[in-house]
């Protein structure tokens, strides 16, 4: 207690502490774990050098959050199968998600403070699940899953919307391919480094014709940025076509 007391007050990083306070509703007594919580491995920053990124604790708020997600989403919905479950969880917790929701909450700033660094969206989202990480190792499970119910889920999240929004753009090929008999064929065209990132190209084939290419920080996500481009197309050719 006395060590949040001196945190919010009298410590030189007091306003990094506040910010954390508004965010989570917690006072940080570790102010160095949730400042590693914004240090990205890219970053030039003399500032962090020999710092540990935040890498490690993204794995770890990562399972948690699924696991949080999973639980509010089984209670939630007592009749909802397998499927219907396993898809609401695939929106929530998906990358494109976490960005908006990273970006809502401001994350950007200390992303920006902590890092000299070009930002990707993909940062934002690896941030909330390393600061997620840290609040988990200082507070433990339950507190961590009601940080996220009452801060993500509820507050920042239309849970009716996203259970009649479909934006798995694979999955809806896919879809599409078994009704047509089309066979559908992903490739990696190029990996290369971009702000020191992995950065992937990817194409989409139907019956081994390129269909659209789409680039990403993750091959996974370059998928589905194909998969909407292809989609794109082949609703406008049936446009034409009639």
């Amino acid at each position: 207690m006395l060590r949040k007391l001196y945190n919010l007050s009298l410590s030189s990083d007091k306003d990094f502490a506040r910010k954390i306070r508004q965010i989570t509703g917690k006072v940080p007594k570790d102010l160095e774990l949730y400042k590693i919580a914004f240090y990205h491995r890219s970053s030039s920053n003399g500032r962090v050098a020999g710092k540990m990124s935040n890498e490690r604790l993204e794995f770890l708020g990562d399972a948690i959050l699924s696991c949080a997600v999973g639980e509010y989403l089984f209670k939630k919905y007592p009749m909802g199968d397998e499927g219907f479950l396993t898809k609401m969880r695939s929106k929530i917790v998906k990358r494109q998600t976490l960005n908006a929701i990273a970006e809502q909450m401001g994350l950007d700033l200390f992303l920006l403070e902590f890092n000299q660094t070009d930002l990707s969206d993909s940062m934002l989202g690896n941030a909330l699940e390393a600061l997620l990480g840290a609040f988990y190792l200082e507070n433990g499970y339950e507190k961590t899953k009601a940080f996220i119910i009452k801060k993500i889920i509820r507050k920042q999240l239309n849970i009716k919307k996203l259970e009649d929004h479909d934006d798995n753009f694979k999955s809806q090929l896919l879809e599409w391919s078994q009704r047509e008999g089309a066979k559908i064929h992903y490739q990696v065209l190029d990996k290369f480094k971009k702000n020191k990132r992995d950065h992937f190209k990817v194409s989409v084939l139907i019956n081994n014709d390129e269909v659209a290419t789409a680039e990403d920080y993750s091959k996974k996500s370059a998928e589905q940025q194909a998969s909407k481009k292809a989609l794109e197309i082949l609703t406008n050719e049936k446009a034409e076509a009639e």
